[in-house]
């Protein structure tokens, strides 16, 4: 999933940008508002952290475009301006949540992910294709109840379809999600992640559950 950061302190910015990459999440960052108000404009996010105050454009403007222009995506608002005033403001501007610094990073990451499995309208927290589950909340894949290791670019990919089971999932709709707008990386690298996905889930699951490639449609995630 990807995650749009708009923090303009540079070191929480990297700070914030590893600690969610090490949850198995796609980041790209912001430094002022004008670039989020860009991103937004042009980009599909799952979520959206958002700091109020920002060179160029503040954070409550970008919120408040990003909403008149129908984007449904869950804002968590994360800033050091925390009087009632500005998180009032805040919520009736369309933020979903709002945590004021400084914070805990594991208050952070739970916010996230419970924003995250909202959005998706999951009531259940754990995805299966036959044996292999996914759980939305430790965000941890697993076979017969035995964790499956995983790099986290074969995590985003693997996430990817099993959201989507039963479904085709397009390339490119792949290495949008896995990739962040900065990475330097082209199509050919999502065949690179299916290729090892293959070998993996064949190693435990004996071929029970498959990636198949749908020529000119894209990649499926099924019981075979």
């Amino acid at each position: 999933m990807r995650i749009l950061l708009v923090e303009d302190h540079v070191e929480l910015s990297r700070w914030l940008s590893k600690a969610l990459r090490d949850a198995h999440l796609t980041v790209e960052c912001a430094m002022n508002g004008a670039d989020a108000d860009a991103l937004l404009h042009t980009q599909e996010y799952a979520l959206v952290i958002l700091d109020l105050t920002l060179p160029k454009m503040d954070g409550l403007d970008v919120l408040k475009r990003m909403r008149a222009r129908g984007s449904k995506a869950p804002v968590l608002i994360l800033t050091a301006r925390g009087g009632l005033h500005e998180r009032v403001q805040g919520l009736n501007l369309g933020a979903d949540d709002y945590l004021a610094k400084p914070f805990e990073l594991e208050e952070l990451e739970a916010r996230v992910k419970a924003l995250l499995r909202r959005s998706q309208g999951n009531e259940a927290v754990t995805l299966s294709c036959g044996a292999l589950s996914f759980d939305t909340v430790t965000r941890l894949f697993s076979y017969d109840a035995a964790a499956l290791s995983l790099t986290p670019r074969e995590h985003a990919v693997l996430e990817a379809l099993i959201t989507r089971r039963g479904q085709a999932v397009s390339k490119e709709k792949l290495f949008d999600e896995v990739f962040a707008l900065d990475d330097e990386a082209n199509l050919d690298a999502i065949e690179i992640y299916i290729h090892r996905l293959r070998k993996k889930l064949e190693a435990v699951s004996a071929g029970s559950v498959a990636i198949t490639t749908l020529r000119g449609i894209g990649y499926l995630l099924e019981v075979r």
